[in-house]
């Protein structure tokens, strides 16, 4: 009996391991996704499955509908299923997902990163990955730039745009080409400053970015924090330099700028009335499908938003994002390194970085990108030549922190009347410091 005893229970031992190995003896670890952009859904779909084909792991991917991303994210934490790879809009979303946010600094991702300072960090540490940049800055027409050093008659030693790297000797450059308009066959240096309401944005955000940036660098203030619901406008003399700048030596008198549309300024640059634009890499396009365009693509140049901040001589484009890779730290440290794994392969692998670059369509900020391996309209190559310079830092997008909409129109509005001679900076700069604290408070 004793000996049937053994084998029966011998017998059931081999049994369990059966099953067991039937069932894989283990939980299948995969990685679950939640995606922030629908006109993307497809392709993340499609690169899951190309994932699971070439590595076995099984990525899920559910995306959240138009401005329902955060309840969405909010619902899918709550269940036994919640994404072990989401998304937030930087250090506000990081703010509020702070308990749910691995630390990242010793992926593989991470180190790859081409500048550092546009990860979303705390206490040293990094929570949160940009995936896709984009930029903007100063777009300036190489093919007249060159047309000005050549001149005999010009009043500054420059002969490169390689040696404008401050705001002083950017005003010198400027304030001497204005000079010499007719003779460089150009209306101005600068398209028109586009002040008009609701084309204004250029101004009163992305300009606005850079002394809200210094000011918070510069302060250590934490993006997380409560600090960032005043600001002492401490930099508004430096906005103001090139602000000033912009609509003096322009191609439209300060007085009429309240007319002007962003399509108007990107029609006067494409058409060689102007020399320089601030705006974004996305402006290639508006160039390019201008009717009589004569800006070849050679020649499209950026340069930094130079103001006279002290150091600015190492300040990249204002380069950023609102989208930003976080792992769950919720999840089981197997789904954590699977969810890492994942995206390092997304843009390591010469199958990820195609998906990356020719169906996602993102200006990724690695070093794992060849340059035949990224976009290549010239506005994109420039973004990607100015993150990888040594010894440049880029000028980070905290316009995200700004108070409100309300906040943003109110300046732009402040800003047209200054120009017209209504408003003096005084007012302006103390309506900055008040309203920015008045719709910080709602």
């Amino acid at each position: 009996m004793k000996k049937l005893s053994k084998a029966m229970a011998a017998a059931a031992a081999v049994s369990s391991l059966i099953m067991l190995a039937s069932c894989g003896g283990k939980k299948e670890v995969s990685v679950r996704y939640l995606n922030f952009k629908p006109e993307v859904a497809n392709v993340y779909q499609e690169l899951a499955a190309a994932y699971e084909k070439e590595t076995g792991v099984k990525v899920i991917v559910e995306t959240a509908a138009n401005n329902q991303y955060e309840s969405t994210l909010m619902s899918k934490m709550a269940t036994k299923d919640a994404p072990t790879l989401f998304q937030i809009n930087g250090p506000r979303g990081y703010a509020n997902w702070k308990d749910y946010c691995a630390d990242l600094s010793n992926t593989e991702i991470y180190k790859h990163l081409s500048d550092k300072s546009l990860a979303v960090s705390a206490n040293g540490k990094a929570y949160g990955v940009p995936y896709v940049v984009e930029g903007y800055g100063i777009i300036y027409n190489k093919a007249i730039t060159d047309r000005y050093f050549a001149l005999s008659s010009k009043a500054t030693s420059f002969s490169s745009m390689d040696e404008i790297n401050n705001f002083e000797k950017l005003k010198a450059l400027c304030d001497d080409m204005q000079a010499n308009a007719k003779v460089l066959g150009i209306k101005g240096v600068f398209a028109s400053t586009s002040l008009k309401a609701g084309e204004d944005w250029r101004w009163q955000t992305h300009l606005a970015n850079v002394p809200v940036y210094y000011e918070f660098k510069n302060n250590n203030i934490d993006l997380g924090s409560d600090a960032t619901k005043k600001i002492n406008f401490q930099y508004g003399k430096e906005f103001k330099n090139i602000f000033d700048l912009y609509i003096t030596d322009s191609v439209t008198d300060r007085k009429a700028l309240g007319t002007k549309t962003v399509t108007d300024s990107m029609s006067e640059f494409a058409l060689e009335e102007c020399a320089m634009v601030q705006n974004g890499n996305w402006a290639w396009g508006q160039v390019a499908g201008v009717s009589g365009n004569k800006v070849l693509p050679e020649n499209v140049k950026y340069l930094p938003i130079y103001s006279g901040v002290a150091g600015e001589e190492a300040q990249g484009l204002c380069t950023g994002t609102e989208n930003f890779y976080c792992i769950n730290s919720q999840a089981t440290a197997e789904e954590q390194k699977a969810t890492a794994d994942f995206i390092y392969w997304l843009y390591s692998s010469p199958m990820g970085k195609d998906y990356v670059t020719n169906k996602l369509g993102f200006i990724a900020p690695f070093d794992t990108f060849a340059a035949n391996e990224r976009p290549t309209d010239p506005l994109a190559v420039e973004i990607n030549n100015w993150m990888t310079k040594k010894g440049i830092v880029s000028c980070a997008w905290n316009f995200t922190l700004f108070p409100s909409q309300r906040f943003k129109d109110d300046f732009g509005s402040d800003l047209l009347q200054y120009a017209q001679g209504t408003k003096s900076w005084d007012e302006v700069s103390s309506n900055v410091i008040n309203n920015w604290a008045k719709e910080s408070s709602m």
